[in-house]
């Protein structure tokens, strides 16, 4: 690693923000990491996989003002809000490093006072709470890992928007959304955003051990982030399309994530496929249907089409995937 960059931005606007990052990552430089801060307004912004219906009751948002998104990495949905900071580490695959990243915002929360430990696969947490949900997304040799730290969320709101499936909150031991997360500002009261961000950039630098600086003049192209910002925007990207009536639903729930995969049975041959997920290999996952559209509706057969060119880490949820299309409990019926 040579440069630290630090970009901040006062826009409020999911589509634009969204946008300015994934410029961001087609753009660093090897040697390069950069860290990346913004906010979003009264936003509910879910994984890549996920069904923008089942994971967030859009009328009562968008009554409210509020605007859905979706990004390009996988994990679940989160609400944010002005008491929420998001952050995003981009860089090149040689100098990408999630441990050192994830040691960042560690480091940067405890120099608050919060009581801060990674738990699980993506999540940050105090006393047992979530504090900041953690997703990553790689195109090519850009990489790209960030998440949300909520420093004083406004937790009725986030309860109202988000509805995650009962068997994630079983998982996690809950009763509710609310239930399983926690603000910064308990442990740091009257925390401001400025704080935390000035958090973060200390934390930044004394992590690598490297000055941080402001991202050079003329990095960022304007009009090729507007172009970006349109098809984040675009309702087709962040609704989806409708389920074809008839399909079949599968549901389950993994050590890698939940899953809801349709399709239909033509001639002995799956159809129609669709999968939502809030699993974290969005690339894989979002290259499900086309594996199994046309597939013989045999465990043997979908098995070699999940797995094909797949690496050793993926065959874990190939054959998840298949047990879930064999397995008649996991039937619910036509949608």
């Amino acid at each position: 690693m040579k440069q630290l960059f630090l970009i901040e931005t006062t826009c409020t606007d999911p589509y634009r923000n969204l946008a300015l990052e994934k410029y961001l990552m087609d753009h660093v430089q090897p040697g390069q990491c950069i860290l990346y801060l913004w906010q979003n307004a009264n936003t509910v912004v879910i994984g890549r996989n996920q069904c923008a219906a089942d994971e967030c009751r859009i009328p009562e948002l968008e009554a409210a003002g509020g605007r859905l998104a979706r990004r390009l990495s996988g994990g679940g949905a989160v609400y944010h809000d002005l008491g929420n900071l998001n952050f995003t580490f981009l860089a090149r695959r040689a100098d990408y490093d999630v441990t050192r990243q994830t040691e960042v915002i560690l480091q940067a929360v405890r120099a608050l006072g919060v009581p801060a430990e990674k738990n699980g696969r993506n999540d940050l947490t105090a006393e047992g709470k979530k504090f900041s949900g953690h997703a990553y997304y790689r195109s090519g040799d850009a990489c790209c890992h960030h998440g949300t730290l909520m420093a004083d969320v406004a937790l009725d709101r986030l309860g109202l928007y988000l509805k995650p499936a009962p068997d994630k909150l079983k998982a996690k031991g809950v009763q509710s959304v609310r239930a399983r997360v926690v603000n910064l500002a308990r442990y740091c009261p009257g925390l401001t955003i400025p704080q935390l961000r000035q958090s973060l950039a200390n934390a930044f630098g004394q992590v690598y051990g490297l000055p941080v600086q402001p991202l050079p003049d003329g990095f960022v192209d304007g009009a090729a982030v507007a172009a970006l910002t349109g098809k984040f925007s675009a309702p087709g990207w962040r609704y989806g399309g409708s389920a074809p009536a008839g399909q079949t639903v599968y549901r389950a729930r993994f050590g890698w994530g939940g899953v809801t995969l349709r399709c239909t049975l033509a001639e002995g041959r799956l159809r129609q496929v669709s999968l939502a997920s809030d699993g974290l290999e969005a690339d894989y996952l979002a290259g499900v249907p086309a594996r199994l559209e046309g597939c013989a509706a045999a465990p043997a057969a979908v098995e070699a089409a999940l797995t094909r060119d797949a690496g050793p880490g993926l065959r874990a949820i190939a054959a998840d995937l298949t047990g879930l299309l064999f397995a008649p409990a996991q039937k619910e019926g036509s949608a």
